[in-house]
């Protein structure tokens, strides 16, 4: 990058928590956070951190009938642009982005048409894909421009490409990009399970085994959360990190959820990220590894092509909180944030620990069904 782009706020709301020293208690630990729900495993946010949430769906009649995706963003942003010093009068940009958009109300109403034969009123504005975007730009009261995309699992990184891009060009000075998702609705799992790349058991001391490449079987478990970053031009003073390459790659698809065996699109947006930076000054990587077999040797096998005989450590918060599809990327983004902060690795416990001897850079990847690959590296 020829500019770097200044990150000046991140918030987030997840299984971890939504206050930073929690957040980074919990990523300090080696506990989990799955729990069942109706025989299924999922990652959900906390009874403290949902009664937040509902304290927000009840402080405003509009927001009575909003999604949790939607009410996970506005939660997040307003916490962003607040900790960012951001004002309304700044005319920030939005763009939000989500895998699945708003699934618990897309279920509830497709089931009411089922047994009633007819459609709710407030169907379709409640689960189109802009209602993310729109709602938080409504409740943050900026004039900028606002977005909202869908790219799967890398639709949070997808969305810092495109604030990074508006900035760039020199039509917006400030971007608010971030992902958000409620996927822990029974036709959302069920979606995965069809796809057998769920996990089936919580035998294990750890359900969820991403980045361990000797596991027998498939393991993604969903999660819930949603993260946002604020964007600024150049280097400001205020910055918490500041990122310094992006890459971008698509494969070419042999089928609806294809990756190939050595993830190209990985390799091409790793080097893409990496630019005129040595491979051997990426301290960390912050993986994609949802946990399945297939996805998570693809994304090795990249790696090491790229980096060869010099890996950097590798983590990933996935065994924690699972997996949550379109907002996983950001919340990649400020587990690595986090570690640049604290100079401080977030090793995987049932792995052998690979502590970098400095934490300088590090870089972040994130991967949707049908191959859209995006890299991040982010620096102090």
């Amino acid at each position: 990058m020829q500019h770097p782009i200044s990150i000046t706020a991140i918030a987030s709301i997840s299984p971890l928590g939504s206050l930073p020293d929690e957040i980074w208690k919990n990523y300090t630990n080696t506990n989990h956070f799955f729990t069942k729900k109706e025989g299924n495993l999922i990652a959900k946010i906390s009874t403290e951190t949902k009664k937040e949430i509902d304290t927000l769906k009840q402080s405003n009649s509009k927001y009575k009938t909003l999604d949790d995706s939607v009410l996970f963003a506005i939660y997040a942003s307003r916490q962003a642009v607040t900790n960012a010093n951001w004002k309304a009068s700044d005319n920030f940009g939005i763009n939000i982005g989500s895998s699945r958009g708003a699934t618990t109300l897309f279920e509830n109403y497709h089931s009411e048409f089922i047994n009633n034969q007819k459609a709710n009123t407030l169907t379709s504005p409640t689960t189109t894909l802009g209602n993310i975007s729109s709602w938080v730009a409504h409740d943050l009261q900026t004039q900028g421009p606002e977005i909202s995309h869908s790219i799967t699992c890398s639709t949070a990184l997808h969305a810092l490409l495109n604030g990074i891009a508006w900035i760039n060009s020199g039509m917006c000075d400030k971007f608010l990009v971030g992902g958000s998702e409620a996927p822990l609705t029974p036709f959302t799992i069920a979606q995965m399970q069809a796809l057998k790349i769920y996990a089936k058991t919580d035998d294990s001391q750890f359900p969820n085994q991403s980045l361990d490449l000797s596991k027998k079987d498939n393991t993604m478990i969903l999660g819930e959360g949603a993260a946002m970053v604020c964007l600024e031009s150049g280097e400001t003073n205020n910055a918490i990190a500041k990122i310094i390459g992006i890459g971008y790659a698509t494969e070419l698809l042999e089928h609806n959820a294809s990756l190939s065996t050595n993830a190209l699109c990985f390799q091409r947006s790793m080097k893409m990220a990496l630019g005129s930076v040595k491979p051997e000054d990426v301290d960390i990587i912050v993986t994609h590894t949802p946990g399945t077999i297939k996805g998570d040797q693809a994304e090795i096998n990249a790696i090491e092509t790229i980096f060869c005989n010099k890996i950097p450590s590798l983590t990933t918060n996935k065994w924690k909180i699972g997996h949550s599809l379109g907002a996983s990327g950001l919340l990649n983004i400020e587990m690595a944030i986090m570690m640049l902060q604290h100079e401080t690795f977030i090793s995987i416990p049932y792995l052998k620990s690979q502590t970098p001897k400095h934490i300088k850079n590090i870089l972040v990847n994130a991967v949707g069904f049908g191959g859209n690959a995006v890299s991040i590296l982010l620096s102090k």
